[in-house]
């Protein structure tokens, strides 16, 4: 029998259709060799700021992705930015959504969420609220997950002439709701008022009744995994254990999220998403609160694990 490189010779000349059938063998020299496979891209990146915050704060943590994992689409959303990030949480919430839907859409396989402080109360009211999101990892980066309640520098410049003993006359009255910061003001000294008058926290939560409370919950158990990220020397975010969904009880004593009652009446799906092993807690000391988004260590051992 004729060799390839023989028959190929004939290539060009009229050939009877027995020779066609023998030319079958070669036809892998004949086509043009198919392209090498592609590794799988990354998952699109949305990352979301704090308080006061600017998209340009996450310089260092995009260097870092474009290095560990070229080709990612890292979109910081630029909303909200400066005291912009005072207004009331349900109005960004609006806004950011109109943002993210399109990158979702455009993104199948789903996209990971990096959202800092503020940003992380944002971000969770995004995963309750949105029915058809496609959320793979919700990276919550140093973020008072269950609430605020903290002499800070922002509440000073904020409310001078107030402290945390006394700010729930200002927070949990219609006109304080209508600062961010109040969204979350959790003060463990007056609960009934916080319950009644948070018109964010305690809705996210579940700790109020509302009638989306069992859609919301059922969205946010679309998440894959959720991150939790925050250290004691932190400095601003108060409890520190708040980035953990631990909080004060009414001593000022801490009790962990296994301890808290929105987790054991699994009230939005903490429970639910431990016991599927979907939750990740990664406490960082060393690390305070403007440089969670730009120390490199953190990035590579809490962050870049699970941008897939």
């Amino acid at each position: 029998m004729k060799s390839c490189g023989s028959m190929l010779g004939l290539w060009g000349q009229r050939l009877p259709s027995a020779w066609a059938l023998l030319l079958l063998p070669c036809l892998p020299l004949l086509l043009p060799a198919a392209p090498s496979l592609r590794r799988t891209s990354y998952k699109p990146v949305i990352v979301v700021h704090g308080l006061f915050d600017s998209s340009y704060s996450f310089r260092h943590l995009l260097e870092y992705i474009n290095e560990t994992h070229p080709g990612t689409v890292v979109t910081v959303l630029d909303l909200f930015d400066g005291r912009e990030s005072l207004r009331p949480l349900w109005e960004q919430v609006q806004g950011f959504r109109e943002a993210v839907v399109p990158i979702m859409a455009k993104a199948p396989r789903g996209v990971h969420l990096i959202c800092y402080s503020q940003g992380g109360l944002v971000c969770r009211a995004l995963l309750s609220v949105m029915d058809d999101h496609n959320v793979d990892s919700f990276i919550s980066l140093s973020s008072p997950q269950m609430g605020q309640y903290g002499d800070t520098d922002y509440l000073k410049w904020l409310f001078p002439t107030s402290m945390r003993s006394n700010l729930y006359r200002i927070c949990y009255s219609p006109w304080g709701q209508e600062f961010s910061i109040c969204n979350y003001w959790h003060d463990p000294h007056h609960d009934d008022l916080y319950l009644n008058a948070s018109s964010f926290l305690a809705l996210i939560n579940g700790e109020r009744d509302h009638p989306n409370a069992t859609a919301w919950r059922k969205n946010f158990l679309r998440v894959g995994r959720l991150v939790l990220i925050g250290g004691p020397d932190d400095g601003v975010i108060t409890p520190w254990q708040s980035s953990f969904f631990g909080f004060y009880d009414a001593n000022e004593t801490v009790l962990e999220m296994e301890e808290q009652l929105v987790y054991l009446r699994d009230s939005f799906g903490l429970k639910t998403l431990l016991a599927r092993g979907a939750i990740v807690r990664c406490p960082m000391t060393g690390i305070s609160h403007t440089a969670w988004h730009s120390n490199r260590t953190l990035y590579e051992t809490c962050i870049e694990p699970w941008l897939s």
